[in-house]
């Protein structure tokens, strides 16, 4: 007998992501889809992927709209599918028709009171837990942990406003710090018992809280062991008496069992401490914005009292800097806007998520590194020769071995002799770090941009598994379907023209690796050797590197290491 069931799609494991926007929905309601079909079209900050269907049917309903942050485990839309489903789908099902007991009064019959038995053990009746309905909470100021009396510089809530708990209500400060008053619980703020500039102490009212409550109306047997039987066993403290029938339980996430801490006293030492290593007199409010927008708030302007910077002084200080008429940031001079129009037909079409954040990534990168690219040529011609010799056995195992195999071996052997380039530099610059493994970017040119791959433990496989991942890295990169974990990682990266030409190029550093190998053309040169010139191919190499972490002498050894082993692949044998 056939059934129709309800499958919701959900984000799959995005592969180290945290969330990912919706770029495109390539379905609608009332669609009819087959298995692996493309529904939703996702972008990360380094890669889209598609997300495939994962069984045929029909698309009932779409949780999600472009635009969207999804992370996995989210809701994408609802499939209504023929036929039975594995158990196992880590999906939900909702049977809409052909039920087999409904079908059958007698199989009812027989299953209905063992239900009702399960329940009446498992549930306490409705007569004894009533509807949910809404209370007021009063939040007063808590333990200031030794200060008199703090003040209020910043109302963080308007009435009216939906708050989760833990969200900031008001922002107070004392002598030596500032810390923002937690929402005990979540709900609705109902009224304001405070303005700015008020002086507070502690159990002075902040502000009324409507919370979702449960009223009890008679305490019931079956639900203390429905309880016991399902929490596991701890020590239990103190007995408390237990709510009378006309009392109401407030819904909160507080245990009565977590040891008391003074989250007040904390927060101002914490405080404190920030102050003294920032010197910086701002609340945690701004700071949270200027962590957002991206500034460094030693370099804004104050206007409080007591030289506290406020959010209006972030937000002019961000004005300025875009609209500032001649100079970007860096004092580097803006290039002026253009009407292209004027002097012929124009197209203007956006620039893709992954296109800008390639060339932001680029600009930094380029801004920040002292570049330093050094050039060379090896002679490829009897690895040639050998990968030639291979065309039987590549077509035997269906795998093209190329150039960038044995480059990428080349480049591992040269990693392991120089750590100076497989290493980074910490982020403050003090230290550097030296990695104790090889994976090495690899540069692929798709139709959305530039996407690079990341190969793990080179050092460790050999050519026909290396190519073999090659290939399959790239065909995932053109299509769309790598994971952000494959993009991260990288040592180095081999960024390689191939036969699209050109005698040199200088690329630049993918950082926080330190250095880049870019490949260009192969081409067939006289060489003098034995006292005549022969052809021999030669391929160029140009080696980008951060002048900061790499000297000459370290980059002139790396190079020279991959041109010896490219001209005589048996070295890798050493």
């Amino acid at each position: 007998m056939s059934t129709l069931t309800k499958q919701t799609v959900k984000v799959p494991d995005l592969g180290g992501a945290a969330e990912v926007e919706v770029i495109e929905i390539s379905v609608a309601v009332g669609d009819e889809v087959a298995v692996d079909e493309s529904i939703v079209v996702v972008e990360s900050d380094k890669a889209s992927m598609d997300i495939p269907c994962p069984a045929a049917g029909k698309i009932t309903a779409i949780s999600v709209v472009e635009g969207a942050m999804v992370k996995e485990g989210d809701a994408l839309l609802e499939l209504e599918i023929k036929g039975e489903l594995n158990a196992s789908d880590s999906v939900l099902k909702e049977p809409v028709e052909d039920n087999p007991v409904a079908a059958n009064p007698a199989e009812q019959q027989k299953i209905e009171p063992l239900v009702q038995a399960d329940q009446a053990e498992l549930e306490p009746s409705q007569a004894d837990v009533a509807a949910p309905t809404t209370a007021i909470e009063l939040v007063t100021v808590p333990d200031l942990g030794g200060a008199d009396k703090v003040e209020l510089i910043e109302l963080m809530v308007g009435v009216g406003d939906r708050i989760e708990e833990g969200d900031g209500i008001v922002l107070m400060e004392s002598d030596k710090a500032s810390m923002e008053l937690p929402s005990p619980a979540s709900g609705v703020i109902t009224a304001l018992h405070v303005n700015e500039g008020d002086s507070l102490a502690e159990g002075d009212k902040v502000a009324d809280l409507e919370v979702m409550v449960l009223a009890v109306t008679a305490a019931t047997d079956t639900a203390d062991a429905v309880k016991t039987a399902t929490t596991p066993a701890t020590p239990k403290p103190a007995p408390k008496p237990a709510p009378t029938s006309s009392q109401a339980v407030a819904f909160s996430s507080v245990n009565a069992e977590t040891p008391q801490v003074n989250p007040i006293k904390d927060e101002l030492q914490a405080g404190a401490d920030r102050r003294r290593k920032t010197d910086v007199y701002a609340g945690p409010a701004v700071r949270k914005l200027a962590r957002k927008l991206g500034v460094d708030l030693s370099r804004v302007k104050s206007s409080g009292p007591r030289g506290r910077l406020a959010k209006d002084d972030l937000h002019n200080y961000v004005k300025n800097l875009v609209s500032a008429p001649d100079t970007i940031g860096g004092a580097i001079p803006k290039i002026p806007p253009v009407d292209f129009s004027q002097f012929g037909e124009t197209v203007t079409e956006p620039l893709s998520k992954l296109h800008k954040l390639t060339a932001a990534n680029m600009h930094r990168s380029w801004l920040n590194v002292p570049h330093v690219t050094q050039f060379d040529e090896a002679d490829i011609t009897e690895l040639e020769v050998f990968r030639q010799t291979l065309k039987d056995e590549m077509a035997r195992r269906e795998v093209k071995i190329t150039p960038v195999s044995f480059l990428m071996k080349a480049v591992a052997s040269a990693l392991e002799s120089n750590p100076a380039f497989n290493a980074s530099l910490s982020a403050d610059g003090e230290s550097i770090i030296y990695k104790q493994y090889v994976h090495i970017g690899m540069a692929v040119d798709t139709p959305a941009g530039l996407m690079v791959p990341v190969i793990r433990d080179v050092n460790k496989k050999g050519i026909w598994a290396l190519s073999e991942e090659i290939r399959m890295l790239a065909d995932k990169a053109k299509t769309r379907k790598l994971k952000p974990n494959e993009m991260q990682g990288g040592c180095f990266t081999v960024s390689s023209l191939g036969g699209i030409g050109g005698t040199g190029f200088t690329p630049i550093v993918n950082t926080p690796e330190v250095g880049i190998l870019g490949v260009s053309k192969l081409m067939i040169k006289p060489v003098f050797q034995g006292g005549e010139f022969v052809p021999r191919k030669m391929l160029p190499l140009s080696l980008s590197y951060d002048h900061r972490a790499v000297n000459g002498g370290d980059a002139g050894r790396f190079m020279t290491e991959i041109v010896a082993i490219l001209a005589d692949v048996r070295r890798l044998l050493l």
